[in-house]
């Protein structure tokens, strides 16, 4: 049997800190700019957070852990 060690990259950005930016300022896609997402910060700026469904699924998506960066990593606790 060989030992396989799996190594899972995580962001440098904050879960907590993403979780503050989204709750005060997601309806303008605060968040995504703090994750480096800009083309989907732009979208939500311009659309009131895809009309505030995309910015409180993105609080619960936050919460539990399935929101990433702009390279697909989760963000760290």
């Amino acid at each position: 049997m060989s030992n396989k060690q799996y190594v899972v990259q995580t962001s440098d950005k904050s879960k907590k800190t993403a979780l503050l930016w989204c709750i005060f300022g997601g309806i303008f896609g605060a968040h995504h700019f703090y994750v480096g997402n800009y083309g989907k910060g732009i979208l939500y700026f311009c659309t009131i957070g895809l009309l505030t469904f995309g910015w409180i699924g993105d609080i619960f998506k936050i919460m539990n852990g399935s929101f990433r960066d702009n390279v697909g990593a989760p963000l760290r606790d």
